[in-house]
């Protein structure tokens, strides 16, 4: 009885984890329309940050040994920091349903570092026709806002997604090769303060600390991302994939811009075109071909 509802526990986890981490490009999206992105994003990490550290220690974690600070740096700074930050910035001018699409295409940067800069893993014909296929589906989405990307404000949107991309691909990569003697949640609990007190000093820098006011929206939009999609989200990621195979977790990336697209359709009027949800689609069927070729 006590494993089954264990198991209920973790699938609900998995549940909360596809809802809420796919509404949270609506929520920056709010955020960053009346709030500096930096401002907005870096205190929902310091504050998501200490409140994790003090559950941890109350429960009897260990603090990260001297030699698993550098790295727990280099992952937070990669994944949280710049990966995350960017994606902050780039929703000033990109749809949140957009913004959702891109990200999926992480697996496929992830491989082609693996296999083409690191040699670390081999090519087969599921990956290779995964992110052929993932890269149509991107220019088909593209190319429906063709005329968009001579707008210099959407162009960069793309370009700091596509760097946040990179940014978090190189993360992952990273912490696969270099384990660490810390539990997993205290090193997640420290990269979010890492990641917070970096783009808390990018907004100090930018100027974006000076004369910014904060709304009722701006608010509302970051007690969602600091409650939902840091503690209980995040809380229920980790969870997951310690009382489920990562396999199943992972799917979570397939619903993920689903929701996305729905509710920036619904909330905000984004554009939902055919051409978008086709391409949407064709992306995804990549990524689960990527995914598949992994496990083989």
């Amino acid at each position: 009885m006590l494993e089954k509802n264990i198991k209920i526990r973790a699938y609900a986890a998995w549940f909360a984890v596809s809802i809420i981490w796919g509404t949270t490009y609506l929520a920056i999206r709010v955020g960053v329309g009346e709030m500096p992105p930096f401002i907005f994003s870096a205190p929902r990490w310091i504050l998501a940050g200490i409140i994790y550290l003090i559950i941890l220690k109350w429960r009897g974690y260990s603090f990260p040994k001297k030699s698993d600070y550098k790295h727990i740096v280099v992952v937070g700074l990669l994944l949280l920091g710049v990966a995350n930050g960017f994606l902050v910035v780039a929703e000033q001018w990109i749809p949140s349903g957009l913004a959702a699409i891109l990200i999926t295409t992480v697996p496929f940067v992830i491989v082609l570092l693996e296999s083409v800069i690191l040699r670390k893993r081999k090519l087969n014909l599921f990956i290779i026709s995964g992110i052929i296929i993932g890269f149509i589906g991107v220019a088909l989405i593209l190319g429906n806002n063709l005329s968009l990307l001579f707008i210099p404000d959407y162009s960069l949107g793309v370009i700091l997604i596509s760097i946040g991309l990179i940014s978090w691909a190189l993360g992952s990569v990273y912490s696969k090769y270099h384990k660490l003697t810390v539990h997993p949640f205290m090193s997640a609990a420290f990269q979010m303060l890492i990641a917070g007190f970096f783009q808390l000093i990018l907004s100090v820098v930018l100027g974006e600390t000076e004369n910014f006011v904060i709304s009722n929206n701006s608010m509302l939009a970051f007690l969602y991302l600091f409650l939902f999609g840091s503690l209980i989200a995040y809380g229920s990621y980790m969870y997951a994939i310690e009382k489920l195979p990562i396999s199943f977790v992972s799917t979570y990336a397939y619903i993920n811009p689903v929701i996305a697209l729905f509710i920036g359709w619904l909330f905000l009027d984004e554009i939902l075109t055919i051409q978008i949800i086709i391409g949407a689609l064709i992306i995804l069927v990549g990524v689960y071909l990527v995914n598949r070729g992994n496990n083989l």
